[in-house]
């Protein structure tokens, strides 16, 4: 018996896509295989729940503002010191995020520090729909400053702790002035131990008073960054040197 006419309206009425593309192909496959009435009911609801999935995925990716170009498919792991390279497995997991812990990859320009983090944040928006939110340091503390300015920087805050992870791309990279630091401390603060960040960082801990001015910020800034934190050091070939080296070749 073929599906009653008006089955694809109700279907979009409701909102079941991915029920209105696949329940037809579904229907002869469970004719010819025999299903139950149970197993093809089971079938058109999973396939809703696929399509709505994908759709999530889809608008975490767009909302994060994580680099296309930087994912583990395009990094290349044989210039990641091997220690780093045994750490990301478990990283992709989430079970960092899960527990409200940081994770903070150090080394020198051109070592593959963001694309690194940014490839573990997308792995964790692909396999388990983590909310994760991509910024530089800079544009986050203007972010703030402006909400600070405009006596909204509790909104602003709330907003951003909607995502699960904050990817803060190059932190120290611009020196702050004491007016940029608070604001950047109380964000570090607000975070401690209820979401994670993944940080980015050319500067060692020692240097970290260029960041927040003075010996007692510093400490306490570093003291929430670490606590519960995983540390990638890379140290190994610039990616920028080696593909400058292989244009050179090549031309």
């Amino acid at each position: 018996m073929s599906a009653p006419a008006s089955l694809p309206m109700t279907l979009r009425a409701l909102r079941l896509s991915g029920v209105l593309h696949e329940y037809e192909p579904l229907a002869q496959q469970a004719t010819r295989d025999e299903w139950s009435y149970e197993q093809y009911l089971a079938a058109v609801l999973e396939s809703e729940l696929c399509t709505r999935t994908e759709r999530r995925t889809e608008r975490i990716l767009k909302r994060s503002n994580l680099p296309e170009s930087k994912s583990l498919a395009t990094l290349d792991m044989s210039l990641l010191p091997t220690h780093v390279r045994r750490q990301i497995p478990a990283l992709v997991e989430g079970g960092f995020v899960d527990r409200a812990e940081n994770v903070l990859a150090f080394g020198l320009p051109g070592r593959g520090k963001t694309h690194l983090l940014a490839a573990i944040a997308r792995e964790l928006i692909l396999q388990r729909g983590t909310k994760v939110l991509f910024t530089t340091c800079f544009h986050l503390v203007q972010q703030l400053l402006m909400a600070k300015r405009d006596l909204a920087i509790e909104p602003l805050l709330k907003k951003l702790d909607r995502f699960e992870v904050v990817v803060l791309d190059d932190i120290g990279y611009v020196q702050q002035s004491r007016e940029e630091m608070e604001v950047l401390f109380t964000f570090l603060s607000e975070r401690y131990e209820r979401r994670s960040m993944m940080i980015t960082s050319n500067l060692l801990f020692s240097d970290w008073d260029k960041i927040f001015k003075d010996p007692m910020t510093t400490a306490a800034a570093i003291d929430r960054v670490v606590h519960h934190a995983t540390i990638l050091e890379l140290n190994g070939e610039s990616y920028r040197a080696k593909s400058a080296g292989e244009r050179n070749r090549k031309s």
